[in-house]
């Protein structure tokens, strides 16, 4: 990228404001389109108690070139303008001064979401709603300024989409609750989570925390910034749109006055975004749990709870997070949810099939792809016997392709005996008229394809990660 002199200069003014000495072309292009008019150091280490004049902070300079990066590092699809990660930069240089003094003047109106809908484990969708790049620009900074004020609100019972918390936090405080004889859980399910939250009662909630209006009014714009479904505008008169970085800011800033109920009554409960579980001793004490916790949801927050999936259950009836749980010696366990095996082999049954179009090494990478991130999730539980399990299964499926590949006669036979089978036992074998899976499974091709072949290629193993 061309730097001009005036960039060059606006470099080494940057160096004597304290910016390191390495700054790349694009980063300094990046600070010349997007610096807004000079903050005093005072309100920049106030920031911990800053409720008031929280748009200057969020238009500072350091703060917009961390949304920037981070909008960039995330990479993500188009809204409805078309406009991609990699022209974000040049727009800003070109309308920056407008951009920025549209959103302190309070005339920033953001676009509608593009309406994405992502398929779901029980034939359902779930609806994303993708913002533009500018959009996802501005929540960005939005998002960088407000975490830090609300972390310090939030409950230490909740772990999702937060810094430095993760499922496995979530999981390894189940266990824990679970050893110390909390054997019975109240399985909430908050119907469509996202979509029904009440956009006034959210606006209440943030009101109390935030003293500046103009944040305020930048928020509410967003929310109600509609969609696109189709081609056709539709209004946004409830929910938060999944999809932006606010989204999960805002849903975990509604479920904090959740949380809140519930350490005021005294509940041990673990809470990722809207997967909430609720423990108890007994099963007495878990259903007097919801049926006093229902009215402050439903009328309190305005929240609605799906009565059929939410329940009162045994620890080891429940899944949650892709997991469930058993008690052996009175320690709480975890083992892999059998749902999430399925959806396992049904990822890997899309990969081995003949018919999806990919060549041996694009097939190779999307099985060690699926194994090394489903083994890095699932790692906790214990599940040795399953992985040695997948991996017989798996290989069998590898097996199967392949010969599915060697389709012609000649082809079986030429393999075959490149592989060390004598003539006769491969012609035999290239002639069978077994079925696909049956083959797999056959001595001979396990000869022929053996897990040490299989290892020599480059394909990832289930035990060895999850042993590694």
């Amino acid at each position: 990228m061309k730097v001009t002199e005036n960039g060059e200069m606006k470099h080494r003014q940057l160096q004597e404001e304290g910016y390191p000495q390495t700054v790349s072309a694009e980063q300094r292009g990046y600070a010349e389109a997007c610096e807004p008019s000079k903050m005093t150091e005072t309100d920049i280490t106030n920031m911990n108690m800053q409720t008031e004049g929280l748009l200057e902070l969020i238009l500072s300079r350091e703060n917009l070139n961390r949304a920037y990066k981070q909008v960039k590092k995330n990479k993500g699809a188009g809204g409805i303008d078309g406009m991609q990660v990699d022209e974000l930069l040049p727009y800003l240089r070109e309308n920056r001064e407008e951009l920025l003094q549209s959103i302190r003047d309070g005339k920033y109106r953001p676009k509608p979401v593009r309406r994405v809908e992502i398929p779901k484990e029980n034939g359902k969708t779930r609806k994303l709603g993708i913002p533009t790049v500018v959009d996802r620009f501005v929540q960005q900074a939005i998002c960088q300024v407000l975490t830090p004020i609300f972390e310090r609100q939030f409950s230490n019972n909740s772990f999702g989409f937060r810094p430095r918390r993760s499922a496995h936090d979530a999981l390894k405080r189940c266990k824990t609750n679970i050893t110390e004889g909390y054997k019975y859980v109240v399985d909430m399910d908050l119907e469509k989570y996202f979509d029904t939250v009440n956009q006034s009662k959210l606006i209440q909630i943030l009101s109390e925390t935030i003293r500046d209006g103009r944040m305020i009014s930048l928020i509410h714009k967003f929310l109600r910034a509609g969609v696109m479904v189709g081609g056709m505008f539709e209004e946004s008169s409830e929910g938060v749109p999944q999809g932006g970085p606010l989204s999960p800011l805002l849903g975990n800033i509604m479920l904090n006055e959740c949380d809140r109920e519930l350490e005021r009554r005294g509940h041990c409960f673990v809470r990722y975004a809207d997967d909430m579980m609720i423990f108890c001793k007994s099963k007495k004490a878990a259903q007097r749990t919801l049926e006093h916790i229902l009215p402050f949801i439903e009328r309190k927050l305005l929240l609605k709870v799906n009565r059929e999936k939410t329940q009162v259950a045994y620890i080891g009836k429940v899944k949650y997070l892709g997991y469930s749980f058993y008690v052996h010696r009175e320690e709480g366990k975890l083992r892999v949810h059998p749902k999430s095996v399925r959806k396992l082999k049904e990822k890997i049954r899309e990969v081995t099939g003949r018919s999806n179009g990919m060549g041996i090494d694009e097939r190779k990478i999307q099985i060690n792809q699926t194994i090394r991130g489903w083994v890095n999730y699932f790692k906790l539980a214990d599940m040795k016997k399953l992985m040695q399990e997948l991996d017989e299964w798996t290989r069998s499926r590898i097996r199967m392709v392949t010969w599915k590949r060697w389709k012609r006669i000649r082809t079986r036979f030429e393999n075959l005996k490149r592989a060390g089978l004598d003539k006769k036992t491969a012609w035999m074998w290239a002639n069978t008229r077994k079925g696909y899976w049956r083959t797999a499974h056959s001595p001979i091709l396990s000869r022929v394809l053996s897990n040490e072949r299989f290892k020599r290629a480059g394909y990832l193993s289930f035990v060895e990660c999850y042993s590694a």
